[in-house]
This record gives structure tokens, sequence and C-alpha cells, in this order.
């Protein structure tokens, strides 16, 4: 059985027993977290959630993702500006679904 859960801006296919990484969630690893947008299920398909569906997931970490380098350029400005960022996410894994 699979689900279609909206998180973060984002759409996720996740089944039980996946490991999914999502945009930071503020629950403390250990804890359980219940996605309660549920776009799409096996089954069926909500407008635009389906009725009583729900996601169970166990928090495993949170994290920041590897750093990238965002470099803007202009030639022949002297116009060079050198930023990083990392992302910080959650890491969980999905228990059980529920409709």
């Amino acid at each position: 059985m699979f689900a279609v859960i909206k998180t973060g801006g984002k759409q996720l296919r996740v089944q039980e027993g996946q490991e999914i990484f999502v945009e930071k969630l503020n629950v403390e690893p250990g804890q359980v977290y219940e996605f309660t947008e549920v776009l799409a299920t096996s089954n069926q398909v909500g407008h635009p959630f389906v009725e009583g569906a729900k996601v169970v997931a166990e928090v495993v970490k949170q994290g920041k993702q590897k750093k990238i380098i965002v470099f803007k350029y202009k030639r022949r400005k002297n116009y060079r500006r050198k930023q990083g960022h990392r992302q910080p996410y959650t890491k969980l894994v999905v228990k059980q679904i529920i409709g």
C-alpha cells in the first residue's frame, strides 16, 4: 500500500517501512509524527485530501544536507558573490498508512 502526502511544499509517494527526508519539522528524534494531508492512497484519490487518511512516521534524526555553493558573477564588472547554504531536514521512517 502506498500514499501520496504533502509536506514542506512538496509531494512524496511513501510506503510502509520507507525512509524519507522532508523539510525540517519541529519534533524531537524518537517521537511519532502524523501527516494528515494525504492526497491519494492506493485505493482512492482525494479532492484535495482523502477523508480520514493519515500517515504515521517516526522521527529518526534532524540534520543538515551537504553544503552547496551559490556563486553570482557578472563578467567584466568586477562583481562576484560567494555564499554557502546547508538545508535543514528531518529523516523519518514511515510506520503505518491509515485509510
